[in-house]
């Protein structure tokens, strides 16, 4: 009997990040200026739906016990790789749409070649993580300013445009390709036994590996998925820029981390849902979006952004000790 009333509390407390989100709406459309307004709306769901990309396979690295830094570097590599390629696709000749189309599927494929061979020194070299990736971000914004050398790349068909400032009705393009990532990783880490491996070995990875599973193969896959998305995302806020900008891309890792782990997730591993990442990107969009709207400084903004994470943790931190504490 107490523990049925102690797992209700617990089904009542998964809600607590909604209705938390909730209040800040609500605080915000008084307090802001056009902040509950349709155009305001639209500007979040696009700003979210950039980083919430990537964050939908950052939950699956974190839920594995991973961590990837290099997301924001790999997002302006990829703008920069994309207008360089179509550049000199166009220098020798080739149909702009055509050459257009060719640079986004290398860049795709060249952004997850990076995440494998992160894998590899996560897996073989068992490097940890957070120094691979730290190391990758820097060489990543290193490549993306020498291929620029320091300057936007300009010059992209007419239609290129529509990937990152397009609308489909009155959804805004990047918002639909999020909606079909959010449903894609949902329906992958709750109904699939891919999903259920990645659980498996962020609660004990000698475990998993016992159990039959590759656990090398799935943290090659996770990371190198991770990688391509943020190409994706890069391609995505080039055409939006409609250039190639070494610069675009700063803080996306911090923020797509926060968004993560406010959701819920345990940077500790094996814990985490692709909903609460959908809430937390949400939360963390509408947060940046107010303080824009209200003049808060960019110093202050860092201030902000280093505390959601701290308190989200926090939170998590909390949770896990009274969960132990129950013997739940």
């Amino acid at each position: 009997m107490k523990s049925d009333t102690i797992r209700q509390k617990l089904k009542i407390t998964n809600w607590l990040l909604e209705a938390i989100l909730l209040i800040i709406f609500i605080f915000f459309s008084i307090t802001a200026n056009n902040f509950f307004s349709i155009g305001n709306t639209l500007n979040i769901l696009r700003s979210i739906s950039f980083k919430g990309i990537i964050a939908c396979f950052m939950t699956m690295i974190i839920i594995a016990g991973e961590m990837d830094l290099s997301v924001g570097s790999t997002v302006a590599f990829a703008g920069v790789f994309t207008a360089y390629l179509n550049k000199a696709f166009m220098g020798l000749g080739l149909d702009a749409t055509a050459g257009t189309i060719i640079a986004i599927a290398i860049v795709v494929l060249a952004a997850a070649i990076v995440g494998y061979l992160i894998s590899l020194f996560v897996t073989r070299l068992k490097v940890p993580s957070f120094i691979v990736t730290l190391a990758a971000m820097q060489l990543m914004r290193g490549a993306a300013l020498i291929l620029a050398n320091g300057f936007p790349i300009q010059g992209y068909p007419s239609w290129f445009k529509y990937l990152g400032s397009g609308y489909v009705g009155p959804i805004p393009f990047p918002a639909v390709i999020f909606a079909l990532f959010i449903a894609a990783t949902w329906y992958v880490m709750t109904n699939t036994p891919f999903g259920r491996s990645i659980y498996a070995i962020g609660s004990n990875p000698d475990s998993a590996a016992l159990s039959g599973i590759d656990v090398n193969k799935i943290k090659q896959i996770i990371f190198m998925l991770t990688s391509a998305a943020a190409g994706l995302v890069g391609i995505m806020v080039s055409a939006q820029l409609n250039s190639g900008s070494p610069n675009i891309g700063t803080n996306y890792e911090m923020d797509v981390i926060s968004s993560v782990i406010i959701g819920g997730a345990s940077l500790s591993g094996g814990a985490g849902t692709i909903r609460g990442t959908l809430i937390g990107c949400i939360f963390t969009g509408i947060i940046l979006n107010a303080m824009t709207l209200l003049g808060v400084s960019d110093y202050w903004q860092y201030v902000v952004r280093g505390s959601l994470v701290v308190f989200a943790v926090f939170l998590n931190t909390m949770a896990k000790e009274r969960l132990k504490e129950r013997g739940l």
